[in-house]
């Protein structure tokens, strides 16, 4: 008799344990929420709000969001993967049906985005890739970085020491220092004597520059592969009393920027533009798209740039 009970007992425990087995194959099967109907709430995230870009982006965001009838809530990540991971799960707590994202970290924020995924949340990345997001909106980072260095290596006469202001390591920084090695190329009087990292912003385009203008002080054009830290090599520039001599380009066409070429005997000659709200408003007509069943038929979506040097800049409409 007891050992038919214990036998019942080892059954019943066997029962139990491949009960609980299956339930948790079955939870970790999970199938994807199904994709929104409508566009009604969209999260907007951005790399650093004090930028001129990302508010810019921000203004595209509202105008999107008003064009058919949604919220728009803007988080700024204050250039941290942790704030942005957090704020995705934020955005999924509220129900937000869109996410529109310009990455800090494209490798590192897809676990996140494959969350909000999970939940029927439509990604469009933004600016720069992000793995996992449905698509990816940003400017043509290699012809920018071509049309501004092109542009300066023109105006020193097709000769001389050049610095590449450089910046974070992301995928649209690293294709504007591409676009402008591509240009080297074709100018065999043009030699690149210096490159450092900034990050992205003017103190620090600054700081590198006047290490670098130290360093190698024989020197007749910088290339900053954005605004913020090619205006910070003008700052370099001027304290070094290198005015006369050197020649800054930059990508953006930021306000800041247009103010600067219009500056007499800057050396700030010309920028190669982006449109941050028109990205965010393209993300936006993207995932109505999705939504309708017309996905794009590539998923990196490409603005073309344009150059703005002093001789242009009163017709450049600017963000």
């Amino acid at each position: 008799m007891k050992q038919l009970v214990k036998k019942s007992a080892v059954f019943t425990a066997a029962v139990t344990l491949a009960a609980l087995s299956l339930a948790a194959c079955s939870s970790g099967d999970t199938q994807p929420a199904a994709k929104p109907k409508k566009i009604e709430k969209i999260g907007l995230m951005v790399q650093d709000m004090s930028n001129p870009f990302f508010s810019a982006m921000d203004k595209g965001a509202k105008e999107a969001a008003a064009s058919i009838g949604a919220t728009a809530n803007t988080q700024d990540a204050q250039l941290d993967l942790a704030n942005q991971n957090t704020q995705i799960d934020t955005f999924i707590q509220q129900g937000v049906n869109l996410i529109v994202i310009s990455a800090v970290d494209e490798n590192g924020i897809q676990p996140a985005i494959e969350r909000a995924k999970q939940a029927g949340i439509i990604v469009i990345a933004v600016d720069t890739p992000a793995k996992s997001a449905d698509a990816v909106v940003m400017t043509d980072a290699v012809q920018a970085g071509e049309k501004s260095c092109q542009y300066l290596f023109e105006q020193m006469g097709g000769k001389g020491n050049v610095l590449l202001v450089d910046g974070t390591p992301l995928q649209t920084i690293r294709d504007r220092i591409t676009g402008c090695n591509n240009v080297v190329k074709k100018f065999p009087g043009i030699k690149v004597v210096g490159q450092q990292a900034s990050k992205n912003d003017r103190a620090s385009g600054l700081a590198v520059t006047t290490d670098m203008l130290t360093a190698t002080p024989d020197v007749q054009g910088i290339f900053g592969m954005n605004d913020p830290s090619a205006l910070g090599a003008v700052l370099a520039v001027q304290q070094a009393h290198k005015a006369g001599t050197v020649k800054v380009t930059g990508v953006d066409g930021s306000p800041e920027a247009v103010a600067e070429l219009k500056q007499s005997g800057s050396p700030f000659m010309g920028t190669a533009t982006q449109n941050p709200a028109e990205m965010v408003r393209k993300a936006v007509e993207v995932a109505q798209n999705i939504i309708d069943n017309k996905p794009p038929a590539e998923t990196t979506i490409l603005i073309p740039s344009e150059l703005v040097t002093r001789d242009t800049v009163s017709q450049y409409k600017g963000w």
